[in-house]
């Protein structure tokens, strides 16, 4: 078969732990990112851009920081659309008090305060964890979210009290705001995810990495052996809250346009849970193949039935798309618990030692 390591030889120790050792893999992340860059903008139109590419890439940003706290520091948290609300809010500040500053670097610093946030609510995880820890962090949702309803600063005291984002020019294009190309936002959202992703992959890799994956395989023997858990654990709340927060300012900045504090509310919490679920506990890969299911499935089973003919009410068309969702959601969580990246690492491994059995 065409996934073979046969004739790739490794003769440096760099060569041997590269992010990509295997030949095939690096030519098909290559595709992926070229079907990115180029087939997607010269082939879609503004609707597939803004309702399901930019969204998709968004959460795709929440699930890997959700990830990083979760799958790979072992710290249940429930707080995920607060802390991305806290990226959006931070943004909008941001953008009022330094109105000729950048709009993407705002976008980027709004994480900081996220980060800041976050590492303040990760403080009880030392004493804390599991479901204990989940109560904790959905305390934070709810407080944060009583913040952004009931603080009028935040929001500028507007009538409405949501945020509304300006028009902001960046290198001589319109990044922000109603007159903005859907396609401009696309590049300026896809550059970031791919940027912090790589970025992830080879934290996660290192020294910082490992101390998170040694707290949450065992976290008394990762003592022992020399790791502090409050720093690490308050490392990746912050890394964490940072990278959803980036995603949640993203999110109302290149997407929504206008976003009101129930855009960040328990319910987006549980869905970017879900998302990691679903693609992997400890997977970057299988962040974006959560998101993936989550959210561009529904939205083509929403427009099953007009391809098909059918005349059915929007109502019910929702409403059958929660079920299956919910119901392949049960299926795969039973056929494999480890979720979407664990079944993609098995199909790589049958292809290896094809045709002879695994």
């Amino acid at each position: 078969m065409f996934y073979r390591e046969a004739g790739q030889f490794k003769t440096s120790y760099q060569a041997d732990q590269a992010l990509m050792p295997i030949r095939q893999d690096r030519i098909g992340l290559a595709a992926i990112l070229l079907i990115a860059f180029v087939a997607v903008p010269a082939f879609a139109n503004d609707f597939f851009l803004t309702s399901i590419m930019i969204p998709f890439l968004v959460f795709s940003l929440a699930a890997i920081g959700l990830n990083v706290l979760t799958g790979f520091c072992g710290q249940l948290s429930l707080g995920t659309g607060a802390f991305m609300g806290v990226g959006a809010y931070a943004a909008y500040k941001l953008t009022t008090l330094f109105p000729d500053a950048n709009v993407i670097l705002m976008v980027l610093l709004s994480g900081i305060f996220s980060a800041g946030v976050g590492a303040i609510f990760g403080l009880p995880s030392l004493r804390i964890k599991g479901l204990y820890l989940a109560v904790t962090t959905l305390a934070a949702q709810f407080f944060l979210e009583w913040c952004f309803i009931r603080i009028p600063w935040l929001y500028n005291y507007n009538a409405s009290g949501a945020i509304e984002v300006p028009h902001r020019e960046a290198f001589g294009l319109v990044v922000s705001g109603a007159e903005s190309s859907p396609l401009v936002r696309y590049f300026i959202v896809l550059t970031i995810t791919v940027g912090i992703a790589i970025l992830m992959a080879n934290v996660l890799r290192g020294r910082i990495g490992r101390s998170w994956m040694m707290i949450r395989d065992m976290d008394i023997a990762a003592e022992l052996m020399g790791i502090r858990p409050l720093q690490t654990k308050l490392l990746a709340f912050a890394v964490s809250s940072y990278i959803c927060g980036v995603a949640g300012a993203m999110m109302v900045f290149f997407w929504l346009n206008a976003a009101e504090p129930s855009s960040y509310s328990i319910q987006l919490s549980f869905q970017v849970l879900f998302m990691v679920i679903l693609g992997g506990l400890g997977s970057l890969a299988g962040a974006f193949m959560g998101a993936a299911f989550i959210w561009i499935l529904p939205v083509f089973l929403k427009f099953i039935p007009g391809v098909l003919g059918f005349d059915v009410a929007a109502e019910a068309v929702e409403h059958v798309t929660f079920m299956i969702v919910g119901a392949l959601i049960i299926f795969f969580l039973i056929v494999e618990p480890h979720g979407f990246a664990r079944l993609w690492q098995i199909g790589k491994q049958k292809l290896r030692v094809w045709p002879f059995p695994y």
